[in-house]
This record gives C-alpha cells, sequence and structure tokens, in this order.
C-alpha cells in the first residue's frame, strides 16, 4: 500500500486519468474523485456487494454437475 500525507486541496492522480483531491479534512475526510465513466468508483462497502451479487449470479447460472453412470 502506498501511503501519501495531503492536506484539503492538495490532489494524487492515478494512471494518468483518475484524480483524487481532499476536499475537506476534521473529523472525516472528504474527497471528490475524477474518473472516466468507463471505470467503476465505488466505496469498499458497495463494491464487495457488487462482487458478492455478481458471485451469486454466476452460481445460479452455472450448469449443474451431472454424475455419468458407467
Amino acid at each position: 500500500m502506498l501511503v501519501f500525507t495531503r492536506r484539503a486541496g492538495e490532489s494524487i492522480v492515478v494512471d494518468g486519468n483518475v484524480t483524487i483531491t481532499i476536499l475537506e479534512t476534521g473529523n472525516t475526510v472528504r474527497v471528490g474523485i475524477e474518473a472516466p465513466r468507463a471505470v467503476d468508483v465505488h466505496r469498499l462497502e458497495v463494491h464487495q456487494r457488487i462482487v458478492g451479487a455478481s458471485s451469486e449470479q454466476a452460481l445460479e447460472h452455472e450448469p449443474e454437475t451431472v454424475a455419468m453412470a458407467e
């Protein structure tokens, strides 16, 4: 993990097309993210729900294994 120290108004650029800007600091930190529409940006808990739902859907649509009698 790469750790940065940033103050309000300062930014970090990721891969040349995603900009993360610290908007406010205090009890919580407000972060702004600018990214192309093709880049999905989610909070971790939302991402985990999406991945979990995708995994469940994949399992529902997976063909059942049928044991062949010899």
